[in-house]
């Protein structure tokens, strides 16, 4: 009788099998994030330059300092994987080496641009009226300035190095992410939620920063993604003139620079490789900044 209602009631019997539980998959959204072959393949590109830049001086081989005039230009082998350049310097080394200074200079760049484009945007779609005009016209006019010619003028006042064209190149991109922020600002203003905030009596720093710039900040990664391609790319032409990073640091702008007399001696892999490690990063950073792009648009690839 017990068990006939137990069963009646549905309560689980002894000889009733327990319901197997299926357990979260804690890695979808990862997966989901990663997108396809393709964009999986640029992210794990990326984490491998990024760890290579990380742990650079323990990873190259040897000193990329230090040449040996009588290691010029020799060609792959046991000692030297890639060879070495007219002054005797590993190639590997270099590039590894220089795969710090390549990336932390981009890097800076769009945490300066990206703090100043933040500001300007959310400070001139909240205030409006003549100070988001005149603010606009001010940013049509720098956008008439290429970066690459900002850095240079900055060269040209303050010396060469990387501290002045990172600041005018922050200066440069800054724009592209002020825009932004202002589109989707003035979007998300108007909703009901920012409303509720203003009449709760919240101040606009508050609702700006704490509730608002949350909201618009995956399409601000995405942009900012696609910006430090171009910074790199940017920042490698400058070197490669001779005005950016100086020697004997490595540089993957400067060493395809300094690799062009191994070139004409038929020993070009100084001169190739950073030449392809610079167009890997900028053609993954641009594949996964676009993709994160179409995502957040809701067109899935």
């Amino acid at each position: 009788m017990n068990t006939l209602r137990e069963a009646g009631t549905g309560a689980r019997t002894p000889d009733t099998p327990r319901p197997e539980r299926t357990r979260p998959d804690r890695f979808a959204r990862l997966r989901r994030l990663g997108g396809g072959p393709l964009q999986r393949a640029c992210l794990t590109l990326l984490v491998l330059f990024v760890l290579v830049a990380l742990f650079a001086p323990w990873i190259a081989p040897q000193d990329p300092t230090f040449g040996a005039l009588g290691d010029t230009l020799l060609g792959p082998g046991a000692g030297h994987w890639l060879g070495t350049d007219q002054g005797g310097h590993d190639t590997l080394s270099a590039l590894i080496v220089g795969t710090r200074t390549s990336l932390t200079g981009p890097l800076a760049v769009v945490l300066f641009s990206t703090v100043l484009g933040i500001a300007v945007g959310l400070f001139t779609a909240w205030r409006g009226g003549w100070i988001d005009t005149a603010v606009g016209r001010a940013l049509d006019v720098l956008f008439a300035f290429p970066a690459l010619l900002l850095a240079i003028l900055a060269v040209a006042l303050f010396g060469k190095g990387m501290t002045a064209p990172v600041l005018a190149m922050a200066i440069a991109y800054m724009p592209y992410t002020a825009r932004v922020v202002r589109g989707l600002a003035l979007g998300e203003k108007s909703r009901p939620y920012i409303a509720a905030y203003r009449v709760q009596g919240h101040s606009a720093p508050y609702v700006t920063v704490r509730r608002l710039l949350p909201n618009i900040a995956p399409t601000l990664l995405a942009q900012s993604t696609v910006n430090f391609g171009y910074a790199l790319l940017d920042l490698a032409a400058l070197s490669f003139l001779g005005l950016g990073v100086q020697p004997p640091t490595p540089d993957w702008g400067a060493m395809i620079n300094q690799g062009q007399t191994a070139v004409l001696q038929g020993q070009p892999l100084s001169a190739i490789a950073p030449a392809v490690a610079v167009v890997l990063v900028v053609v993954a950073f641009n594949i996964v900044g676009e993709d994160l792009g179409d995502r957040l648009a809701g067109r899935d690839s």
